[in-house]
C-alpha cells in the first residue's frame, strides 16, 4: 500500500512539474509576444523622427536653424503660425513637431 501511496505521489510531482513547465513556456512566449509591438513602435519612432527631421531641413531649414530646446507647448504654437507662412500640410507639421519634441 505505502508502494503505491509513493508511485502516486512521484506521478502527482511529475504532472505539477510538467504543468509548471508550460506555464512557465507560455509566459516567456507572452512576453516575447508583448516586446515585439513594442520594437515595432521604435521602428516607427525612428521613422517619424527622421521623417520630420527631413521636413523641418526642406522647409524650415532655410531660414532658421534647429533650436536647442523649446517646451512642446511653444513650439506647437510656432510651428502652428509657421504652417501658414510655410504652406505645410497637417501631416507635415506634426510630423516637425515631432521631430522638435520627441
Amino acid at each position: 500500500m505505502k508502494r503505491g501511496r509513493l508511485i502516486h505521489f512521484l506521478a502527482s510531482m511529475l504532472l505539477l512539474t510538467a504543468l509548471l513547465a508550460a506555464i512557465q513556456s507560455s509566459r516567456s512566449s507572452l512576453a516575447h509576444a508583448q516586446k515585439t509591438p513594442q520594437q515595432g513602435n521604435k521602428a516607427t519612432h525612428a521613422t517619424k523622427l527622421s521623417e520630420g527631421q527631413r521636413k523641418f531641413e526642406q522647409n524650415c531649414s532655410r531660414c532658421h536653424n534647429a533650436p536647442e530646446s523649446f517646451p512642446p507647448r511653444i513650439s506647437g504654437t510656432i510651428l502652428r503660425h509657421m504652417r501658414v507662412r510655410a504652406s505645410l500640410s497637417k501631416q507635415d507639421e506634426q510630423d516637425i513637431l515631432h521631430f522638435l519634441n520627441p
